[in-house]
This record gives structure tokens, sequence and C-alpha cells, in this order.
């Protein structure tokens, strides 16, 4: 068993400082991370969702501490808030995870070349992932999880206005490790809220961290992509889109916008934009707008949809926001080209989804949108790594590099090749 070794929460040293030292123990924790049992793998991640249930009072009052110093109409509001509910979904998340395969050491691909070599793909760890969020204390333990599982260590940077929460569900996760006999240090948390520790893990903690990931707003992802030394998950912010077809369901277009849009709003798979076909514009947005209004959504709709709907102008920047908030954008648009052509325009690359009852339309859909996730026929808020039976995700890739997407056990890992021989020599 690993010595205990407390989670600072107040440091004198500099921030760069302070981060080069969390990279120095990640990297050694993960040395040995690397090298457990799956059973093991298993046996920390149940005594950390046992860990988190035992602490929930403390976690909750910790959160309702948050809570109270933010604004309860800011857009990040609902995505801060824990109650006993949202925490038990945290820590089925951890279980669900540890159920999952244990993708390191899979052998990817094999192949025998006419030497006799035996060339093997084998899946690895990335190493030490530094992941910095904002409003979600969920991703504390969500991270957590898949970094274990995945052979990982991880550095996590929270936001300020969730800093207590953040805090109070890593150290309950730490004493999971510790009771299970593995390094604490594979999962730490920055003791402080200076901006520039942010800083010191793009630059990658003087060789202390591999990979990071963004979670949060467009200046927080801009700042990371603009400044970051070491690869980076991209995840861009959250404008989705729903195109509602000529050969859409009139029940099923209203029920998928509805929930894509209101069930949270503050999600990034939420819905921010309505796209609807100028040819059932008539029959299907009002039925569609009032659903929407009487849920308390406000409406935005450009010069056509307020010809058939009563609701706010809605100009570029409206096309271009991702609200978080119970607010859509709605445009009537000349069949799927000018769907494809509008979300060419404003998409974020996130998700974007149709409503069509016409397979040639959803297929040509699919195969044009280039978003890291196409939903036909479904709400846009299944754009989660839970709900693809990832158990959890780190993230939703939004870029091309290495994983797009959710980012779940498969994506955090990377590969080596293992070559058997017998003896032979290169001529």
């Amino acid at each position: 068993m690993s010595a205990t070794r407390p989670q600072t929460r107040d440091t004198a040293e500099d921030p760069a400082s302070t981060v080069a030292e969390l990279g120095r123990r990640a990297r050694a924790a993960q040395r040995t991370l690397a090298l457990a049992s799956t059973e093991a793998k298993r046996g920390a991640l149940a005594a950390m969702a046992a860990a988190v249930r035992a602490d929930a009072q403390t976690i909750l009052a910790a959160n309702l501490a948050d809570l109270e110093a933010m604004d309860p109409a800011s857009a990040y509001y609902d995505r801060a808030q824990l109650d006993t509910e949202r925490l038990e979904a945290i820590a089925a998340a951890i279980e669900a995870v540890a159920a999952l395969p244990d993708p390191v050491g899979r052998v990817l691909a094999s192949w025998e070349r006419p030497n006799g070599l035996i060339i093997e793909r084998v899946a690895t760890p990335l190493g030490v992932i530094g992941v910095i969020y904002e409003s979600r204390p969920n991703v504390t333990a969500d991270a957590s999880a898949l970094a274990l599982m995945s052979g990982n260590a991880i550095i996590l940077r929270s936001g300020t206005d969730t800093a207590r929460s953040a805090t109070a569900i890593a150290d309950a996760l730490r004493k999971g490790l510790r009771e299970a006999g593995l390094a604490e240090d594979v999962i730490q948390l920055v003791p402080t809220q200076d901006r520039a520790a942010v800083g010191a893990m793009l630059a990658g903690a003087d060789g202390g961290i591999d990979v990071i990931v963004p979670r949060g707003g467009r200046s927080l992802v801009e700042r990371v992509e603009r400044e970051a030394r070491v690869p980076v998950f991209a995840h861009l912010e959250g404008l989705c889109h729903i195109y509602v077809d000529v050969h859409a369901d009139r029940s099923m277009a209203v029920a998928v916008t509805l929930n894509a849009k209101m069930r949270r709003p503050g999600i990034c798979g939420a819905v921010e934009t309505l796209l609807v076909d100028e040819a059932i514009a008539d029959s299907h947005l009002p039925a569609i707008a009032s659903a929407l209004a009487d849920a308390g959504c406000e409406l935005r709709g450009d010069d056509a949809a307020r010809v058939i709907y009563p609701m706010h102008p809605a100009d570029e920047t409206d096309f271009a926001t991702e609200y978080l908030a119970p607010i859509i954008s709605i445009a009537v648009v000349g069949g799927v080209e000018g769907a494809l052509a509008h979300i060419a325009r404003y998409s974020s690359h996130h998700t974007d989804g149709i409503v069509t009852n016409d397979e040639p339309t959803a297929i040509r859909f699919m195969q044009e949108v280039d978003s890291a996730i196409v939903v036909h026929n479904a709400s846009t808020q299944f754009a989660d790594g839970g709900e693809f039976g990832m158990g959890a995700e780190i993230g939703i890739a939004t870029g091309r590099f290495h994983a797009r997407g959710p980012v779940g056990l498969e994506q955090l890992t990377t590969f080596k090749y293992c070559v058997h021989g017998q003896g032979q020599t290169r001529p």
C-alpha cells in the first residue's frame, strides 16, 4: 500500500512548481498503475464508488457552498448542482466503468511476416492526462474512473465556481484508492485556483502531462488550443442543430426537439438551433414551437419562421450562439440542401441531427454533416458516453486527432508494437 499523501489545499510554491510536482508524482504513480491487474483496478473503482456514497453529506455540503456563491440564473448553475440522485449517478457511473472490459493489453492486430516474425499491435495507456474543466463536479469522478481503468494517472484542475465540490469528490476518490491499496497520486487535484496553474498544465507540467482534455466554454477551449504544448482532445462548444425534414413525422419531431432542447438546456448536447424544411413549415413548426414555448423556452426565429409563429427575431449572432439556456433559434430552410448549408456555416461539429422517415435523405445527411456525432430520429441529448455504453466520458472530442465523439476507455489508450522472433537477423 502506498503511503498516505493528503491532497494539499494551500501551497507556498508558485503554480508552475506546484503543477510540476503533481506531474512528477503522477508519472511515478502511473508506472505502477500500468502494471495493475484488471481485478485490482476494478477493486479500486468499487472502493471509490463506495467512498463517494459514504462521503455524500460532505460532498453535498461542499456543493451547496459552491452554489451559494453562483448566480442561479447562470447557464452553468444546473451543471454545477448536485443532489442525492445526481451523486448516486456519479457513484453508479464509476461502477459502470469498472464493469467494462479492460482496454489495456488488448491485441488490436496481429500478423506474421514471411521471415517468421510475429508482429502485434497492443493497446497501452496514454500516460498522464490533464483535465481542465468548469462547472462540472461530476467530471472529477467520471474522468478519474476512466483514467484509472485505462491505466492512466490524472491531474484535475476544476473551475473556481465548483472548486469545493471537486475537492470533496477528489478526497473521496483518493480515499477509495488508499483503501484498495493503489497509489493515491493516480488521481490529483490542482490545489490552487491561480490561472497560472492552467498555463503550467498546458506547457506539459515539466514533462509530467502527456495529453490535455478541456471541458468548458469557448474562452477556455480557445486558450487551451492556443497555448498547449502537448496534444489536446479538443472539446469545442456544443452548438447543436436539429433539422426537421419534409418526410418527418410531426409527433416525432415535436417529441425529439422538445427533449433535445428542454430535458437539460445547460448541457453541451442540448440543441440550440431548429431547422425546418420550408415545405412542411406551416404544418410542423407551430406544433414544435408551441410545445417549446409551453415548456418555458424562448423562441428566436428568422423572418420566415416569425410569419408562421410569433417569436422574437433572430439575427446572425443567435445562430452562432451556444445558449446553454432555455432559448432556441429557429430557421426555415430550403430542404436538406439548405439545412446542410446552415449547419456547415454555424455548427461547432459536436452533435447535429435529422428527423425524417426517408432513408436516402437520412443517409445523405449523416454522410455530409461533418460533426463528431450525427443523430437520426433521436434527441441530440444522447450525445453522452454513458448513453453510448462507454460507462462515462472524459469529454466529447470535436477535433479529428486520435479520438472523436465521446472519449471513453478505448480512446484513452494508444498502442505499441510487440515483435516476436526466433533469432531472426535482418540481411
